[in-house]
């Protein structure tokens, strides 16, 4: 355990974890049962279950209901922009296209062999929508083709990069090399039956939601690592950025690729979000019962990209100061990324004296105080482990 220090401002901490700068969150007039968004330019969607689809032209102090030529009771599922047209997938109804911003709706199911849509994704002229399979229209919907041979169960998310196209399933992840004419596959690293619930892509960086993880890979899903350990609800992308609703923590946003995350929820009601999206100017979190917030991107993101900027670009103890000392001194490390740290004080005989920190450690600079009331002078020695790194400097107590 950490021993404790005079004062709290002795350890110096730059979480992994961080708190708010001066932004804040704050409510649209939105649906206040939102519970789906989607956000395109100038246009952003709020789906509720009890009164259906809404349309914002500006960035949600306004909204319409477009609901025209959409069954009642309706459940959309996803959105999908392309170009001047709006879609929709829905539970039992299929898709669903409007090319006057939802002024009217018709329905776009030929082809379509299930009426559960659960995701839609884009690329040039093709369109392509999951549920049970993955379907292909390179006619804006008016036709469907199955694209899923080799592709087994639910399909619940789509994201697509330059080159390929990611399915996510119950029992993984999969691959297609050739707009879904085959698939493959691509889930090492990931635990048996991950239950993949979200797709998204950054750049050349793939990211996946379980129910209770956030997996990354670099390298088209050859392997996946851990990037964000929480119970996630959705994700969405601005630019390089990726931002991560959860169920109970708030959202947060990594800047770096999902190396290192921080926490934006000043303003936030509660901390329960069940959607994220985001235009050019304001990240839009829907919240149960508690209706649409937006907070602007500038602020979150200039924010955390000096905070990243401070953080240390290596594993480093320094020598202690003062030294010789009695019977104080203190001792500065710093940890890279999240790792298990032990700090240690042995003597000449390398017998252990103190453990001053054990514990896990988020990425920042560390100062640790030691006081060696009632030991003998003499030289000791000071220990640090943390991850790969090992680092052992001599210190002396004078009386």
């Amino acid at each position: 355990m950490r021993e404790s220090c005079v004062h709290a401002a002795e350890i110096l901490v730059m979480l992994l974890f961080l708190t708010d700068a001066n932004a804040q969150w704050v409510q649209t007039n939105g649906p206040h049962d939102a519970n789906g968004l989607a956000a395109n330019d100038t246009r952003l969607v709020a789906f509720s279950s009890d009164s259906g689809v809404f349309l914002s032209t500006n960035n949600g102090l306004g909204w319409t209901s477009i609901n025209s030529g959409l069954p009642s009771q309706i459940f959309v599922n996803c959105f999908a922009f392309k170009e001047s047209r709006l879609f929709a997938g829905t539970t039992g109804y299929g898709v669903f296209v409007s090319t006057n911003n939802g002024t009217y709706w018709s329905a776009v199911n030929s082809g379509l062999t299930s009426t559960i849509i659960y995701s839609l994704a884009v690329r040039e002229s093709s369109l392509f929508a999951a549920g049970y399979g993955v379907f292909r229209s390179t006619d804006d919907g008016a036709n469907w083709t199955p694209a899923y041979s080799g592709l087994g169960g639910i399909v619940s998310s789509l994201a697509l990069n330059a080159t390929n196209i990611f399915a996510g399933t119950y029992y993984g992840i999969f691959r297609s090399t050739n707009n879904g004419t085959s698939w493959t596959g691509i889930s090492s690293g990931l635990p048996p039956n991950p239950d993949v619930q979200r797709l998204v892509a950054v750049g050349t960086t793939l990211f996946a939601k379980t129910p209770s993880r956030i997996f990354r890979t670099t390298n088209d899903g050859n392997n996946w690592t851990l990037s964000l350990q929480q119970n996630a609800s959705c994700l969405a992308v601005s630019g390089p950025n990726l931002f991560v609703g959860t169920s109970g923590s708030g959202v947060f946003l990594s800047t770096n690729n999902g190396i290192s995350w921080a926490s934006v929820n000043l303003g936030l009601p509660h901390l329960q979000t069940l959607s994220l999206a985001v235009n050019e100017i304001y990240l839009f979190a829907a919240l149960p019962l508690g209706g649409v917030w937006r907070r602007p991107l500038n602020e979150m993101i200039t924010s955390m990209r000096s905070i990243i900027e401070r953080l240390p670009k290596g594993f480093s103890l320094d020598q202690n100061y003062p030294n010789p000392f009695n019977p104080t001194t203190t001792i500065t490390f710093s940890v890279q990324s999240k790792s298990f740290a032990s700090l240690k004080v042995l003597d000449e005989l390398g017998r252990e004296v103190s453990v001053l920190i054990s514990e896990e450690l988020p990425a920042g600079t560390y100062s640790q105080k030691w006081n060696a009331e009632g030991l003998a002078s003499g030289v000791y020695f000071y220990r640090l482990q943390a991850g790969n790194f090992v680092e052992t400097k001599k210190l002396l107590l004078l009386r």
